[in-house]
């Protein structure tokens, strides 16, 4: 898999990188092991997890596999802190059907308390990239950029982050603090950071990394004649994000890219991949799958050749759906 400079920095990374989001909830153990030896036999070295996934289940499972199933040094480890996420209260002893809350938080004692756990439970001295998972108003930036500062000089992480920030916020961090990553939400359905958030990266030296590149799995084409039964649109959770989505424009993108995708002998899911891949200061993206079977088909857009004609189609297509 081709490797790709982040930034104005020394670090690289697969153009495609391994989530672990779906890990200790719709991925069993056995399953992620799979998943993490396909894709780093493939060339992958972009690996992220979070303390936040699955209540942390995520980083246990990935913790018991470095070392084990691959070496620590062969993977770029990626981890973030700044969310909080307080389990469902209890009544008598009785759980409540409240949903799990997560809160932001980035103040310097939970950023670093984040930092240490991780490290702890992943049983490693270093992140290779870490992240401040969200823009936090209640915490002066001046503390954020310090607190990053100090996570690189103490050794303990080598590169630092954004995620979910907005353009101006990013600008703001960036001026003062190490950022050399930035993880936003990109996608054939999601162009918004076109506008000024890459700019903003771009001038600050700072490598764009997309998340939810297939719009929860929208692109993939699976909701074309329905909502299958095990999709994120057929789960409480999140399926009101879902449909909420599954409009006219998602219906004209997904078309296009099925008409592309049988043209090419390959899948939406790959075509839409190729599409973010190919995109000016897209470094890499970030993609989870349930399944070795998916893993497999994400991993098809590495090698895919998209034609200029059939990506100029897709830009027009999307950019005219917005």
């Amino acid at each position: 898999m081709e490797q790709r400079t982040v930034g104005h920095s020394g670090l690289r990374v697969s153009r495609i990188g391994l989530a672990t989001h779906t890990w200790g909830t719709h991925t069993d153990p056995d399953d992620a092991a799979g998943q993490l030896i396909a894709f780093a036999e493939a060339g992958g070295t972009l690996v992220e997890t979070s303390p936040a996934y699955a209540g942390g289940a995520a980083q246990r499972i990935l913790a018991d596999l470095l070392g084990d199933i691959v070496s620590r040094d062969e993977i770029v480890l990626s981890g973030s802190a700044g969310v909080v996420v307080h389990a469902p209260s209890l009544d008598s002893g009785i759980p409540t059907p409240e949903p799990i809350r997560p809160t932001v938080d980035a103040s310097r004692r939970t950023l670093l308390r984040q930092l240490d756990r991780t490290l702890l439970e992943l049983g490693t001295d270093h992140l290779d990239i870490w992240t401040v998972a969200a823009w936090d108003p209640r915490t002066p930036l001046e503390e954020i950029a310090a607190t990053l500062d100090y996570a690189v000089r103490s050794g303990r992480v080598r590169y630092t982050g954004v995620s979910g920030f907005r353009a101006w916020q990013l600008a703001s961090l960036a001026a003062t603090a190490p950022v050399v990553v930035a993880q936003t939400p990109y996608s054939l359905l999601a162009r918004a950071a076109e506008v000024d958030f890459v700019p903003a990266a771009r001038h600050h030296g700072v490598g764009v990394i997309a998340t939810a590149p297939l719009a929860g799995g929208i692109l993939t084409g699976k909701y074309r004649d329905g909502v299958p039964a095990d999709s994120r649109g057929a789960d409480e959770a999140t399926a009101e994000e879902i449909s909420h989505r599954l409009d006219d424009r998602a219906t004209r993108v997904v078309d296009a890219l099925v008409t592309a995708a049988d043209g090419l002998g390959t899948s939406p899911l790959a075509v839409a991949l190729a599409w973010i891949r190919d995109r000016p200061s897209i470094v890499s993206m970030i993609v989870g799958a349930r399944d070795i079977g998916q893993l497999t088909g994400i991993m098809a857009a590495e090698t895919l050749e998209l034609p200029r004609a059939i990506a100029a189609a897709l830009d027009d297509v999307s950019a005219r759906a917005q």
